[in-house]
C-alpha cells in the first residue's frame, strides 16, 4: 500500500462502523441481535428474462428515446375545446360501443362490464331488455372495442355509446386529441355496472340537457386549460384520481357566467349547476383525457421503454409502451385492497377495472398520493404510507414534472415516465388508487382501495422491446 492510500485509510476504524445490508434480511437481523445499527437496502434479482432485460438495457437507442418520450410527455398541453356526441367525434356506428381496458370478448367480460354494456344498448334504444342486449353483444350484433383504440378514455367499465356526449380536448403543442364521456356521479351508475331505470333515466337527462348545456357554455367561454387544473389540484390536496374537488369547482367557476347566460329553461340550468356542484368526481373525466394527451405525445418512439398506457377491463390489466406501438401486454386484473361501503366485503368486489389508471401513467393519482394525504381515508393506508408511496415511485420513473408539484415534498415534481426496465430491475410496481365495482352486474360501487398492476404486464412487454 502506498503512502497516499494509507493516508486515506487512516482513522477508518476509529469511529463506530456504519453497516449497510443489501438483499436478504438474515445478515441485518444477526447484526441487530448484537445491538449493531444497520441500514437495510431492499434488493432482489430483477424479474423476467434477465438476458432479455440486459439486452434491452444495452439498446443504444433506449436512453435517448426515453429522454425524448419524457420531454414530450412533460411538454404536452391540454385544452377543453368542446363537447360532441360520440357518434360525431369518434365516428361510432349505431351498434358500436367502447369499453375500458385492453381488447375483450364479451364471453370473458366481468359482471360490471356486462351490466354496463347491456345497459348502454338499452339506453340507445337498440333493444328493450337487458337479456336481449347481452345476447346481441355475445353474437356480434352489437360491436365492442377499447376506448383507447379511438383516442378516448372511460372510468371503470368506461362504456361509451353513440349518443353520449364527449369532452373533446386538444393538445396545442403536438396536435393530438382525446375524449372522455361525462361523469354520472357515485353509487348506482352505469360505469359501475348498474343499469336500472334510475341509471338509464339519468343518462337520458345527461344526453338531452347536460350535454347540450355544457357544449354551448364551453363554446361561449372558449378553450379551457385543463393541464392548469391538474397543477392546482396537486397544490390543493387532490391527487387527480380519487380526489377531484378542486378541478370540479374550478370548472364550475370558469363556466358559470357563460352557462347562466344561455337560452335554456332556468330550471334546466339550475339542475346542471346542482349536478356539477354535488359531484366531486365530475372533473375526473376532464383529468383523464388531459393525462391521455400527455401520454399520446410520448407514443411511437422506437427503443423507448416508457409506459404510455395502463388500463383495466375488469378481467385483464394491460399496458402499452412508447416503443411498441398499439400492442397490449396483459395480465390478470387484481382485486383492490381497501375500504368497503356498508356491509360489502372482498367477496363482493370485482377485479380492477377502468381507464382511469391513465392518471397514474401520467404521474398523478397513486403516484402522487403524497399531495393528497386525505385520500387514505377513502382508499386505506395512512398519511405516512401516502408519502412513502410517492417517494418509492421515483425509483421506477424517468424524471419529474416541472409544473405538477407536491407541496409536502418541498414542491418536488410528481414522478413521471414509468420505465418498464426500472420496474423489472427494482420489482417496484406502480401504485394505483381506484374505486371498486361489485362483481355482480347492477350492484354498483362497493368500495375504494389500492391496487398494483400484475408483474406479467411488464415481463410480457419486455419480450417485444428492441425487436
Amino acid at each position: 500500500m502506498n503512502s497516499a492510500s494509507a493516508t486515506k485509510l487512516r482513522g477508518l476504524l476509529s469511529a463506530e462502523p456504519k453497516v449497510v445490508s443489501v438483499g436478504l434480511s438474515l445478515f441485518a437481523d444477526a447484526l441487530r441481535a448484537q445491538a449493531i445499527p444497520v441500514v437495510e437496502v431492499p434488493w432482489q434479482p430483477p424479474l423476467g428474462d434477465t438476458n432479455r432485460l440486459f439486452s434491452v438495457m444495452s439498446d443504444p437507442r433506449r436512453l435517448a428515446a426515453n429522454a425524448q418520450a419524457l420531454e414530450a410527455m412533460l411538454n404536452a398541453g391540454a385544452q377543453l375545446v368542446g363537447l360532441r356526441p360520440a357518434r360525431e367525434c369518434l365516428g361510432l356506428a349505431d351498434n358500436e360501443f367502447l369499453h375500458s381496458g385492453p381488447p375483450l370478448e364479451f364471453e370473458r367480460a366481468s359482471g360490471p362490464m356486462r351490466g354496463a354494456l347491456a345497459g348502454a344498448v338499452v339506453f340507445e334504444g337498440l333493444t328493450d331488455t337487458l337479456e336481449d342486449a347481452e345476447a346481441g353483444l355475445a353474437d356480434g350484433r352489437f360491436r365492442m372495442a377499447p376506448c383507447h383504440s379511438k383516442d378516448a378514455v372511460g372510468p371503470m367499465a368506461g362504456v361509451i355509446s353513440p349518443s353520449m356526449w364527449m369532452f373533446e380536448l386538444v393538445d396545442p403543442v403536438y396536435g393530438n386529441r382525446a375524449y372522455c364521456s361525462l361523469n354520472e356521479g357515485l353509487g348506482k351508475v352505469l360505469r359501475y355496472g348498474a343499469n336500472n331505470d334510475e341509471v338509464l333515466d339519468r343518462l337520458r337527462w345527461m344526453r338531452d340537457i347536460l350535454g347540450p348545456v355544457l357544449a354551448q357554455a364551453v363554446a361561449a367561454h372558449g378553450p379551457i386549460d385543463t393541464k392548469y387544473y391538474v397543477s392546482q389540484m396537486l397544490a390543493s390536496g387532490d391527487e387527480g384520481h380519487n380526489r377531484n374537488r378542486t378541478a370540479t369547482l374550478l370548472f364550475l367557476r370558469d363556466l358559470m357566467p357563460d352557462l347562466l347566460a344561455l337560452d335554456f329553461a332556468s330550471a334546466d340550468l339550475a339542475e346542471v349547476c346542482r349536478f356539477l356542484g354535488a359531484n366531486d368526481y365530475f372533473a375526473l373525466n376532464l383529468v383523464m383525457p388531459t393525462c391521455k394527451l400527455a401520454m399520446a405525445a410520448a407514443k411511437g418512439i422506437p427503443g423507448s421503454s416508457l409506459v404510455v398506457t395502463m388500463a383495466r377491463n375488469g378481467t385483464d390489466f394491460g399496458i402499452q409502451l412508447s416503443g411498441t406501438g398499439d400492442e397490449w401486454f396483459t395480465g390478470p386484473a387484481q382485486v383492490a385492497e381497501g375500504l368497503y361501503l356498508g356491509d360489502y366485503g372482498p367477496e363482493d368486489a370485482n377485479p380492477d377495472i377502468g381507464d382511469s389508471a391513465i392518471t397514474e401513467t401520467a404521474g398523478i393519482g397513486g403516484l402522487a398520493m403524497a399531495a393528497a394525504p386525505a385520500v387514505v381515508r377513502l382508499v386505506g393506508g395512512d398519511v405516512a404510507f401516502a408519502v412513502e408511496t410517492t417517494r418509492r415511485m421515483y425509483e421506477i420513473t424517468a424524471g419529474e414534472h416541472p409544473i405538477h408539484q407536491i407541496p409536502i415534498l418541498e414542491f418536488r415534481g410528481v414522478p413521471s415516465g414509468i420505465d418498464l426496465v426500472k420496474v423489472l430491475r427494482t420489482t417496484v410496481l406502480p401504485q394505483i388508487n381506484t374505486g371498486m365495482a361489485g362483481r355482480i352486474a347492477g350492484v354498483g360501487q362497493v368500495g375504494a382501495g389500492l391496487v398494483n398492476p400484475p408483474m406479467d404486464c411488464f415481463t410480457n412487454g419486455l419480450e417485444s422491446l428492441g425487436q
